[in-house]
């Protein structure tokens, strides 16, 4: 009898459980109007930006119809020195155009799946289905606060920790 009740709560805990996998993403992305600079407003910590402050990342069409990423931060301290990160971006799957998949070293891919994008392309919401990465974009340095905290709000919704988001400073020239 014992071992059927902890075979119940297993699978009960299976089939009620969030799958970590799943991560809705927007319906529609227009590559044309996602292509320019963003300025990273909030992240979740990472080993690659640690320390870096006016972060932004600028995707351009590529002929071939890929995207090419440009990420660009600056790390405050001794050193000083701004760092690039040059990658490619892709959708795999186009009945899921949110959902693309970024090389910065190749065979290395990681998930951007975009979880928000305002209407506008001003601001947006893109993180991986870990829950690990998480990022808040904007057109602008700053972003309104109202729309800052609906994106947060977004994000915990969906199974981020914002209790460790990072806000990132824009405050170079």
């Amino acid at each position: 009898m014992k071992q059927i009740l902890i075979i119940l709560t297993a699978m009960a805990s299976l089939f009620f459980s969030k799958n970590p996998e799943k991560l809705a993403t927007v319906e529609q992305v227009d590559i044309d109007k996602y292509s320019g600079t963003w300025y990273e407003i909030a992240r979740l910590p990472n080993s690659f930006e640690k320390d870096m402050k006016c972060v932004t990342a600028t995707y351009s069409l590529k002929d071939n119809g890929k995207i090419k990423v440009l990420n660009r931060g600056f790390v405050p301290g001794s050193s000083g020195k701004w760092k690039n990160a040059r990658g490619t971006a892709w959708v795999p799957d186009e009945q899921f155009p949110g959902r693309l998949k970024v090389t910065f070293f190749w065979p290395f891919a990681g998930d951007y799946y975009i979880m928000v994008l305002d209407e506008e392309y001003q601001y947006a919401l893109v993180g991986d289905p870990s829950r690990k990465y998480l990022w808040v974009l904007a057109r602008h340095p700053s972003l309104d606060q109202a729309k800052y905290n609906k994106l947060l709000e977004h994000a915990q919704k969906e199974g981020f920790d914002i209790q460790q988001i990072l806000e990132v400073e824009q405050d170079c020239d």
